[in-house]
């Protein structure tokens, strides 16, 4: 089985930092899902399937986390004993600017304007990546209060994008 003591980056025998090697992570991930999958232990004690189950879920979590750039982040920050602060302010002109692209997707929504949608979404999945990269440096250098700050505007941004992307799927299927 696999050892619950271990963080995420550990359990995966990856570095922890904040760029992460997607092919090794997958790898370890299949490698460790094989290991300790319940079906493997259908035939062992209660106590081995609980074990197994509840190792099998510990592995999915942290693949998860890893995966996603802003989890992974917050784990990191975690790690540093950082708390992002979902409750914590982001910056006013930052949040104008994205209440500015909302009202210009709901505009372009009714407008059945695909093309302003498209670009809402290029310019803001291209302002996550320079956040991506700004926490990165931040988590690398170290400054975490930087980092938990571009990491609560990653997870708005994250978001807005989520959305834009149901709005402009919505927009191609009509």
């Amino acid at each position: 089985m696999i050892d619950f003591s271990r963080n995420h980056f550990e359990l995966f025998g990856l570095p922890a930092r904040y760029s992460v090697d997607a092919a090794a992570l997958e790898r370890a991930y299949r490698a460790l899902q094989t290991d300790v999958h319940p079906d493997r232990h259908a035939a062992g004690s209660d106590a081995q399937k609980r074990a197994a189950s509840q190792a099998s879920a510990r592995v999915n979590e942290a693949y998860r986390t890893l995966r996603d750039p802003v989890e992974r982040a917050e784990y990191l920050l975690q790690l540093q004993g950082v708390d992002t602060g979902a409750s914590a302010r982001l910056p006013v002109a930052f949040l104008t600017q994205q209440l500015e692209r909302r009202e210009a997707a709901e505009d372009a929504t009714a407008a059945h304007d695909d093309a302003t949608l498209a670009r809402l979404l290029r310019d803001v999945r291209a302002d996550a990546a320079a956040l991506q990269d700004d926490v990165e440096s931040a988590l690398a250098a170290p400054n975490l209060a930087v980092a938990a700050a571009r990491v609560r505007e990653l997870r708005f941004l994250t978001r807005l994008a989520e959305d834009l992307e149901t709005l402009h799927a919505d927009k191609v299927d009509t």
